[in-house]
């Protein structure tokens, strides 16, 4: 299998649906030294230790980095901002990241095997560090693979794409998806998976009952269509988080949607009734325009000025959705 390997792999697909636990699964088998029978990595060998370690010398994870407050976004100090505030995630893979691979590279593997570079997500590679990226796949270095994990292929350099070994990671089938959600202990697999989209490993994430009850709570309001009070929903609401919030609004308007024409629902099955019901009333014009601004709010999320007034607002615009009432 090693010989075979291309020299860069592009894993794509929805997220949460577990292409980086692929990614590294296959990382381990490739740098493991006695791969068991079916390929899987043995577990047992130096080079598994030092994977399960964290500090095997030939094989380096890329990721967004925690990065200090005073850091530009190519790690470097900023001229215009104090000193350090302390530590937080920053959004890119940065160029600095990518140079630092060079060293690593340039060197013979320390086993005489592969050496395996694992990115992700790649989307977040800022321009500077795709840029450096692509030259290091436009002439790989020998013994290396790259391993990029991407949830949206649509966002990387063509060029990057044009360079690697695509492998598409599709969703599985709902009935599995809900058997391994039950050995993992999930108390919602349905409800989870449904508003996960149909991945498993997003939804064993959101198993979370009191999060799974306040959901369920605000989807039987909006389920009133126009006779939801949107004042005490957006009170109720504002004790929560306000992105879940937003989410479920985008999730059920979307549904909403794909009742009045398709006749089916993808987020809230059990709700499909309600949503054909209250469909029928629905105006489009003000449908559509109301899924554009829980786009424009999800994006503020992470920093609403008052969320109770935004989710009010928002709740009035969907009254209006079934009155019949003019754009404002």
């Amino acid at each position: 299998m090693r010989e075979r390997m291309p020299h860069a792999v592009l894993l794509h697909g929805r997220q949460g649906i577990g292409k980086l636990v692929f990614a590294q699964a296959l990382a381990d088998a490739l740098l493991c030294e006695s791969p068991v029978s079916d390929g899987f990595a043995c577990g047992a060998c130096p080079s598994c230790n030092w994977l399960a370690q964290g500090n095997h010398p030939d094989f380096r994870m890329v990721e967004p980095e925690d990065k200090t407050d005073d850091e530009g976004e190519d790690g470097g100090k900023s001229a215009t901002s104090p000193a350090s505030k302390g530590k937080k995630k920053s959004r890119y893979i940065v160029v600095d990241q990518i140079r630092a691979l060079s060293d690593l590279v340039s060197l013979s593997t320390h086993r005489h095997g592969l050496r395996v570079v694992l990115l992700h997500p790649a989307e977040t590679l800022n321009p500077n560090a795709a840029n450096a990226l692509l030259k290091m796949l436009e002439e790989p270095p020998p013994a290396t693979l790259f391993l990029l994990v991407t949830h949206q292929l649509q966002r990387l350099l063509p060029t990057i794409r044009s360079r690697c070994h695509k492998i598409a990671m599709h969703m599985p089938l709902r009935s599995e998806a809900e058997d391994w959600l039950a050995t993992q202990g999930a108390n919602n697999p349905e409800f989870c998976l449904a508003q996960a989209g149909g991945a498993p490993l997003a939804a064993l994430e959101a198993d979370n009952d009191e999060a799974v009850e306040e959901v369920e709570t605000f989807v039987v309001q909006l389920s009133h269509g126009a006779r939801i009070d949107p004042f005490v929903a957006a009170s109720h609401w504002a004790k929560a988080d306000f992105s879940t919030a937003v989410a479920a609004l985008q999730k059920w308007s979307y549904d909403l949607m794909s009742a009045r024409f398709a006749g089916k629902v993808r987020y809230y099955p059990k709700r499909l009734l309600s949503l054909q019901e209250i469909g029928k009333s629905v105006d489009l014009r003000l449908l559509l325009d109301f899924q554009r601004r829980l786009v424009e709010a999800r994006a503020q999320a992470s920093h609403p000025l008052n969320a109770e007034l935004q989710l009010e607002a928002l709740l009035v615009r969907y009254v209006q959705l079934f009155q019949g009432y003019a754009r404002t």
